[in-house]
């Protein structure tokens, strides 16, 4: 039989999950539902490695699994992959992602794509250079990026003081960053967090529309992704100028979004699993960072909302949809 590896997937709704991968002798490939090919950064994965020398359906096995259905689930997978003989555990988004990882082996490589959480305050990995342990990957920045959204908001709107700020557990770190950063300017910040997915927007904005705010911060988690266009919709209908993590929320009709591009951190990750299953170990590659941020800016949803943006905003900004 040919000599396959033997990748599975095991994540959510959205576009980032974790992922293992193990070589196996075997001519079958094993398939179950593909919650994950949907987002933009998988398909760049996909392609990367196949770049690299490993094609689905030739020498590449895919499966999926999911963590978009609470921790015992995640756990659950995680632990079925790691049983599996898997080479490497490839942990991308939420905290709970490496949490899972890190309980389903104690000695298999895991290549992380850290998003809402900062995986060097949290212990994960020593420093960006030197990991030092059995973990390294990709670090999102979203928790100094919300520091930054707020920033961008005072920038464009200055007489406004009120902020609602719209959050989860998952992303409860860049949350908390964009309201210390919020309260420090001297703004008044109403918090509403969501419970108990799948989410009920219609009465989040209802709860946000209580704190009378003047601008919102969408800190967006996976649960949030697949119903941009929908949060986009609900900021205007309420009248509110919004600012969003990714691109993607903008072209949805968002009117602000700053972050990165999530494409970059994906084939990244696939050229760390390469690298780890042709021997290398995860202490001799060192954690990379995001070091390119987008400004993206829809001006029909501006001239919708009545707003005009400043020219600072406008000189700054890497995409505008008008």
């Amino acid at each position: 039989m040919k000599r396959r590896t033997f990748i599975k997937l095991l994540g959510g709704a959205t576009a980032s999950w974790p992922l293992a991968a193990r070589a196996q002798q075997s001519d079958q490939i094993a398939r179950t539902d593909d919650p994950v090919s949907g987002g933009v950064g998988f398909p760049a994965f996909i392609a990367e490695l196949q770049k690299l020398g490993f094609t689905e359906g030739r020498n590449l096995i895919i499966d999926y699994g999911r963590t978009d259905q609470g921790p015992d689930k995640a756990f659950i997978d995680a632990a079925a992959m790691a049983h599996s003989n898997v080479a490497v555990i490839v942990a991308s988004g939420p905290e709970l992602a490496v949490q899972a990882a890190i309980a389903a082996s104690s000695s298999t490589p895991i290549v992380m794509l850290a998003n809402n959480y900062d995986p060097i305050a949290r212990g994960y990995v020593a420093s960006l250079a030197r990991p030092g342990g059995r973990i390294t990957g990709w670090f999102y920045r979203q928790p100094e990026l919300g520091k930054k959204r707020v920033e961008l908001l005072t920038e464009a709107f200055p007489a406004r003081r009120r902020l609602a700020v719209l959050w989860d557990a998952s992303s409860s770190e860049t949350f908390e960053a964009a309201d210390g950063t919020a309260k420090s300017l001297g703004m008044q910040v109403h918090s509403v967090q969501l419970e108990h997915p799948p989410y009920d927007f219609d009465a989040a904005f209802r709860s946000v529309a209580l704190g009378s705010p003047q601008m919102l911060l969408v800190v967006s988690s996976r649960f949030f992704a697949p119903h941009r266009s929908q949060i986009a919709e609900l900021a205007i209908r309420h009248r509110l100028p919004a600012m969003f993590n990714f691109s993607a929320y903008t072209r949805a009709g968002g009117l602000m979004s700053y972050g990165i591009d999530p494409v970059p951190p994906w084939r990244r990750a696939a050229s760390y699993v390469v690298k780890i299953l042709r021997g290398a170990k995860p202490t001799e590659l060192p954690v990379e960072q995001a070091t390119i941020f987008e400004l993206a800016l829809n001006l029909k949803t501006a001239k919708t909302l009545g707003l005009e943006l400043p020219t600072s905003i406008l000189l700054r900004a890497d995409e505008v949809i008008e």
